[in-house]
């Protein structure tokens, strides 16, 4: 199975650095850089910083970790989605999530009171129905004819979920065709992985046993008393060691354990005061030999 390791862009990054850091990760051969949704922060747009990052780069993937879609319509994902893939073929990673992880951006993306789920699942099945071409859908929500998406891909986009909940676990073995987690320990994350496998079995699907990975973050200054409040405040009976690497070391370890349970896929998170530029040339060292 493929072990592929990219560079998370967290709220941290101005829109002024982005330009030198996507150039950086492409020289450096870096897999894939992600974009975050942050709206109230400086960080971009992650469709628009993938368009940049694709743009300016010719091998580095672009993903988003994890952009919101119940809120958005499909159709007009779906084009942007057909649009990225098109000028950048094999580079367009979309992961999308039921909600922002703020707060205070949740009223951004509205759906009806009660329906989120439900608006989720059927925003799945519509953006996928205009990504293959079908030109009619009838759902609750969305009751759309004479849909004619282009540009036609030759290859389908993969689309990715995000999620830590029994319900997300059941979404992603319907709908998805990879998982990425966040904030769960590697035994969570085996779990995880078993319990999607088994819903995509009752739903007579199946997920590449490569498409299953995990964001980390990297604390190089230790794990400050943030953010092992914001690890509670996810998941309460979580050890924030068990989630954030407080070193170079720690993050192998976490590295192997989630290879263990069955994940492939990493995106990595920097948190300290070195450079951003060390911080490349050293996840270049260290975690690009880890790839296969």
């Amino acid at each position: 199975m493929k072990i592929r390791i990219g560079v998370g862009l967290g709220a941290e990054m101005p829109p002024a650095r982005l330009p030198e850091v996507v150039d950086r990760l492409e020289a450096a051969g870096v897999d894939s850089v992600w974009f975050s949704e942050q709206v109230y922060s400086d960080a971009v747009d992650p469709f628009v910083g993938m368009a940049h990052a694709l743009a300016r780069t010719s091998r580095l993937k672009a993903g988003t970790s994890v952009a919101v879609l119940p809120g958005r319509h499909p159709v007009l994902v779906a084009k942007q989605i057909a649009s990225l893939a098109a000028l950048a073929p094999k580079r367009v990673l979309p992961v999308f999530g039921l909600r922002p992880a703020r707060r205070s951006e949740w009223d951004l993306f509205e759906v009806p009171a009660g329906a989120r789920a439900a608006v989720f699942d059927e925003s799945l099945r519509l953006l996928r129905a205009a990504l293959s071409g079908e030109g009619e859908f009838a759902g609750e929500f969305w009751k759309l004819s004479e849909v004619a998406l282009g540009p036609r891909l030759e290859r389908p986009v993969d689309i990715w979920l995000g999620g830590s909940a029994p319900a997300a676990y059941r979404r992603i073995g319907q709908y998805a065709d990879g998982w990425l987690g966040s904030f769960l320990s590697p035994a969570d994350a085996r779990r995880a992985r078993e319990a999607i496998e088994s819903a995509a079995a009752s739903a007579g699907r199946s997920i590449e046993p490569d498409h299953y990975g995990m964001s980390l973050l990297l604390a190089e200054n230790g794990i400050t008393p943030d953010l092992a409040a914001a690890v509670r405040q996810r998941r309460p009976d979580t050890n924030p060691a068990d989630v954030i690497a407080s070193s170079w070391a720690e993050l192998h370890r976490l590295l192997d354990a989630h290879l263990e349970a069955g994940l492939t896929k990493f995106v990595i998170y920097h948190r300290g005061s070195s450079p951003y530029e060390a911080f490349v040339d050293r996840f270049a060292e260290e975690l690009m030999p880890r790839q296969n």
